[in-house]
């Protein structure tokens, strides 16, 4: 705090320049700089977010091939075998489920 006494009348007026300190005018904004920037940024947040987003779907795309490989590969492999051992004269039945 200053140890003089404080003219109320010494206010500043909005038209002076702001200076910085040591007494330079702060620089005028630049817009396009900052428009430049801000749409750099956004775009590396976006890309980096998508790609995050279509390695967790391809993950989850995996998961649930090989799990419904799993789950029907025993059948296939079943049905596939008694075709086989029927030969051409023994046609197998068809088994009573349907499957998708």
């Amino acid at each position: 705090m200053s140890s003089g006494s404080h003219d109320p009348r010494d206010i500043p007026i909005l038209t002076d320049p702001i200076e910085q300190a040591g007494g330079q005018a702060a620089p005028p904004f630049d817009f396009n700089a900052a428009h430049a920037a801000i749409l750099t940024e956004t775009l590396k947040l976006a890309d980096s977010l998508l790609r995050r987003a279509a390695r967790d779907i391809e993950a989850t795309l995996f998961e649930r091939v090989f799990d419904r490989l799993r789950t029907e590969l025993p059948e296939l492999v079943d049905r596939a075998l008694r075709e086989h051992a029927a030969g051409p004269e023994n046609p197998p039945q068809e088994p009573a489920e349907a499957h998708d």
